[in-house]
């Protein structure tokens, strides 16, 4: 790999950093096996969502989560910005993070997938992807994977990371981590687990880096 110096570019949005927390790891295995890696983090610019997205925590956390519930469910496009990182390569592989709003691709990601700078970076181009979620992330997987595709990309692998607790008590753990942006024992009277990913989340994100990695040199031989 390091004889190949492979330029890799990293997509993603993130709101409460799990999202970011997962780029880092995996970014981390391919800078140490040889490859050149940049962050591009989208922006959510769109005037009617973005304000409540511009402070951490949310200001009013049931109302701001489901404020996004219709166009979630529409499947919406909006408003974003792109850093100029995402052009200032000719990359070989695009590695593209999303996070799982309203059991679906979130916005800002969904936005960049269609977009035709997305089509820039991805016609002729590999790419992987992964979701970040609670416990439902097929469709934003398959979601971020067919946009993909449909954009002129070769999809190379994706992976999936998910939350800490159960069904319930990781709903619990996000609202109460989102309302109050920091970790608390209980919510609602009820104990929960500390939010975000669970603890093996960087062991998972080291196996897959190596194994993308391992794939990208092989494509490269052949």
């Amino acid at each position: 790999m390091a004889a190949t110096k492979l330029k890799v570019l990293f997509i993603y949005y993130t709101y409460s950093q799990q999202t970011h927390r997962v780029v880092e790891a995996i970014a981390g295995v391919l800078r140490d096996r040889g490859c050149e890696v940049r962050q591009a983090k989208i922006e959510f610019t769109d005037p009617r969502y973005a304000g409540r997205f511009s402070r951490f925590p949310l200001r009013h956390v049931y109302l701001d989560l489901f404020a996004m519930l219709p166009a979630q469910m529409r499947r919406a496009t909006g408003q974003i910005r792109v850093p100029d990182e995402a052009m200032q390569g000719d990359y070989d592989v695009v590695c593209i993070g999303s996070p799982t709003w309203w059991l679906t691709t979130c916005m800002p990601v969904r936005s960049f997938m269609k977009s035709d700078l997305a089509k820039q970076l991805l016609a002729q181009k590999r790419f992987a992807a992964f979701a970040v979620c609670r416990r439902y992330w097929r469709n934003n997987l398959n979601t971020v994977r067919d946009l993909g595709i449909k954009q002129g990309g070769e999809f190379v692998g994706g992976v999936h990371f998910t939350s800490a607790g159960s069904q319930i008590l990781s709903l619990l753990s996000l609202l109460s981590f989102l309302g109050k942006g920091e970790n608390c024992e209980r919510y609602l009277g009820v104990r929960i687990p500390p939010a975000g990913l669970k603890p093996e989340y960087a062991e998972q994100a080291r196996a897959f880096a190596n194994k993308l990695a391992e794939r990208l040199g092989r494509d490269d031989r052949n």
